[in-house]
C-alpha cells in the first residue's frame, strides 16, 4: 500500500493545476481558475514507483461552480515521450524532486485504473494510509479490457483511451452531477468508475469519472 505523506509540496497541487488548467480543450472556464479541493481517490503501484492521484477540483471563477477531474501521476523521474502531458514540478518535503503528469498520458496510472474496473485493484483513501474509499463504487466489467496498445484523445468532451478493435476508456474531465443523485451508464458500457465530490455550498454531488465501451457498439 502506498504511504501518504503529510508534508510540504512547492508549488502546491492547487499552483500548479491553476497554471495548467487553462491549456487544457475540456476546461470551461475564460480566466484564470479558483481552485478548491473537492474530493477524490488513490490507486497503489505494485511497483512502489509512481504516485497516482484522482483528484477532484473545483473552480469558482466563472458565473457558476465546475468540479474537474484530473487524474495525476507522480514520478521521480521524468516519464520518456510524456513531455505534453506534464502538469509541473514540485518539491515534496519527504521525497524530494516530483514530476506530476496529465496521468491519462501516464501507462502506469491507465493500467490501474482499468485494473480497477475489471475488479483487480481497489480504490483507496485519498488522505489515509492503507484505507479503501468509501465513496468510489465501480462496475466491474465482466469480459473485455483496455487493450495496453491505446491513443489517447483529449477533447471539450474529456479524455477518450481507445484502440483500433475492442473497448474504449471515456475519462470525464469536467463532472456534471448526476440527475437525482443517480449516476445511470450510458448504452454500451460494459465498465464504470464512479464517485463524489462536494461542491462549493457544502453539498456532496455524485457522477461518473470514468466508463468503459464497448467498442463494438460505440
Amino acid at each position: 500500500m502506498a504511504v501518504i505523506h503529510h508534508t510540504t509540496l512547492k508549488p502546491t497541487k492547487l499552483e500548479l493545476l491553476t497554471a495548467w488548467l487553462p491549456s487544457r480543450p475540456w476546461y470551461r472556464g475564460t480566466g484564470e481558475p479558483e481552485l478548491a479541493k473537492a474530493g477524490g481517490f488513490r490507486l497503489d503501484d505494485p511497483q512502489g514507483e509512481v504516485g497516482i492521484e484522482f483528484m477532484v477540483v473545483t473552480d469558482a471563477s466563472g458565473p457558476r461552480p465546475v468540479a474537474y477531474l484530473v487524474p495525476l501521476a507522480y514520478r521521480g523521474a521524468p516519464l520518456e515521450g510524456a513531455e505534453h502531458a506534464l502538469v509541473g514540478t514540485m518539491e515534496h518535503g519527504v521525497l524530494g524532486q516530483r514530476w506530476a503528469y496529465d496521468g491519462c498520458h501516464d501507462p502506469v496510472l491507465v493500467a490501474r485504473l482499468a485494473a480497477l474496473i475489471e475488479g483487480r485493484a481497489q480504490a483507496q483513501d485519498q488522505n489515509v494510509s492503507d484505507t479503501p474509499a468509501q465513496d468510489v463504487v465501480v462496475s466491474r466489467a465482466e469480459e473485455g479490457s483496455l487493450s495496453p496498445d491505446f491513443t489517447v484523445t483529449d477533447d471539450r468532451d474529456g479524455t477518450a483511451l481507445t484502440t483500433p478493435q475492442g473497448p474504449f476508456l471515456r475519462v470525464h474531465r469536467a463532472l456534471p452531477p448526476a440527475a437525482d443523485g443517480l449516476f445511470v451508464p450510458p448504452q454500451g458500457a460494459i465498465g464504470h468508475v464512479s464517485g463524489s465530490w462536494e461542491a462549493p455550498d457544502g453539498t456532496r454531488a455524485q457522477g461518473a469519472l470514468a466508463v468503459l465501451h464497448d467498442g463494438s457498439r460505440a
